[in-house]
């Protein structure tokens, strides 16, 4: 066999691109990443889920909207005057309790301890 002989040359050339095309495919069946012919590599595509994008952005709306509101609540009590909320509150704690709302103080029967059972 000649070593120099135009066969043997094209011989490697077909060897080493398809050991090159094996390696590739074997690496993006994987998921890893691809060699280009320079020897550099270049990361496979991400496959984008647009569903999940969207309800993350949905509760990232939401949240958002809630905090919105909660700012509102506590810009108002920022620029309000300091009496205003102290009347708020002062009104709050004399206003009569709500029908369902448990007493504040204790409303049970009292128990006689000192006297002793008959029998």
């Amino acid at each position: 066999m000649d070593w120099g002989s135009p066969e043997f040359v094209i011989a490697i050339i077909a060897v080493s691109t398809l050991g090159w095309l094996i390696n590739n495919w074997i690496r993006a069946k994987h998921g890893y990443s691809l060699e280009d012919e320079w020897g550099g590599k270049t990361e496979p595509r991400v496959q984008r889920d647009d569903n999940a994008l969207q309800e993350a952005n949905q509760k990232l709306l939401q949240t958002m909207e809630k905090m919105q509101d909660r700012m509102v609540v506590l810009e108002r009590i920022v620029t309000d005057k300091g009496y205003t909320v102290a009347e708020e509150i002062e009104a709050l704690r004399d206003a009569p309790p709500a029908r369902n709302a448990a007493p504040a103080t204790d409303s049970g029967v009292q128990m006689n301890f000192e006297q002793k059972e008959q029998v």
